[in-house]
């Protein structure tokens, strides 16, 4: 019998839309063969719908499925129930979570998925949390000695409250230009460029929309270089990728809009400077606990070929200019294969905490 997959997707969060077409773009590569996909599609608000079809997935709204509305019974069996009048609709061997971005990147969704005792691709709730919040994510690795640029942190309470207080804080530790991201948050979602006091105010009120900390780092002159990840224990990496950003530097509109970013695989560096990357993306992987697969993502500086670690994406997009899927691509690994190992790392990972005794 074919294993029947639980593909989420949607969620709540501003990157909203881009899992729903990182999620149409999985299950029309899914090994029919060997799998059912049951595409699970969460609204803004919370709230689960499914099955969606696949051919709907890129376009799903709430409001169309409103008599499908379903609940994941968080206890163990996988049940997928009818939150209309309870009856069982199925039961789900594995889960492919992308829901990406809060609510679903940052260990919530994780936890109930353990409640559940099944199988879920992807980084488990430590892993998921520590490489969601970017401020704890360089705390960690600053103690694993992983390179970075330099950075601070400001709440947004200290925004509201005193602004110009909060600009100085940075001003203490930061030099202009500075860049400012929600700590936690992904594709390029309010992240901002400032080279002045004013545009300091208005990117850390832009960034205070998405999350309550926002990371401001030490702008600097760099490559932006990522890296693929997958694996538990013994994690494999593929060549490095370069991306080309058409803007200033590689924002939401860079990513997704105006398609004139390009992508570089593999990226043009010494095989020295590979390497090191290779290593460093395998040590960062292992220091956050990672699993399943992720995406690490460096700075490479133009003048001195330096190397910092600028983040850590423990739920990658698949859209069709994704780097992950793209960067296996380049060292033959179908998008195909790359679910079926990717299912199979789940299982892997399951299996062996249910060796776990839970009793004294």
């Amino acid at each position: 019998m074919k294993k029947k997959v639980g593909l989420l997707f949607g969620g709540r969060s501003g990157e909203h839309e881009v899992s729903l077409v990182s999620a149409s773009a999985i299950a029309e590569n899914f090994d029919t063969a060997a799998f059912e996909v049951i595409p699970l599609f969460i609204s803004r608000e919370g709230n689960w719908y499914g099955p969606i079809p696949v051919e709907e997935i890129k376009t799903t709204k709430a409001e169309q499925y409103r008599d499908r509305q379903v609940i994941l019974a968080p206890q163990p069996g996988g049940v997928l129930l009818s939150a209309l009048d309870g009856h069982e609709i199925c039961r789900l061997d594995a889960v492919f979570p992308i829901v990406h971005g809060t609510y679903g990147e940052d260990g919530v969704l994780q936890g109930l998925l353990e409640l559940a005792d099944i199988p879920y691709a992807g980084a488990g709730v430590t892993g998921s949390a520590v490489g969601m919040d970017k401020v704890v994510m360089r705390k960690i690795l600053a103690y694993h000695n992983i390179p970075q640029v330099q950075f601070t942190s400001v709440l947004r309470s200290q925004i509201d409250e005193n602004i110009d207080a909060a600009v100085q804080a940075v001003e203490q530790v930061l030099q202009y230009p500075v860049f400012n991201k929600p700590a936690n948050g992904g594709s390029s979602v309010g992240i901002n460029k400032a080279k002045n006091v004013e545009e300091l105010k208005t990117a850390l009120r832009a960034a205070a929309q998405y999350d309550r900390k926002i990371l401001v780092e030490q702008g600097v002159n760099v490559r932006e270089i990522e890296i693929s990840v997958m694996g538990n224990e013994h994690p494999l990496v593929s060549q490095p990728g370069e991306i080309c950003s058409s803007n200033e530097f590689y924002d939401y509109k860079a990513k997704y809009v105006d398609n004139k970013s390009v992508a570089m695989i593999p990226a043009d560096l010494p095989q020295e400077t590979i390497q090191r990357i290779q290593a460093l993306a395998v040590e960062t992987y292992q220091a956050l606990e990672c699993e399943g697969f992720a995406r690490v993502d460096f700075f490479v500086e133009k003048e001195t070929g330096m190397i910092y670690l600028n983040e850590v994406n423990t739920l990658p997009g698949f859209t069709d200019i994704s780097m992950y899927p793209k960067m296996w691509e380049a060292v033959g690994i179908s998008m195909t294969e790359l679910l079926n190992r990717l299912i199979a790392y789940a299982e892997e990972r399951h299996a062996d905490r249910k060796k776990n005794s839970i009793s004294c």
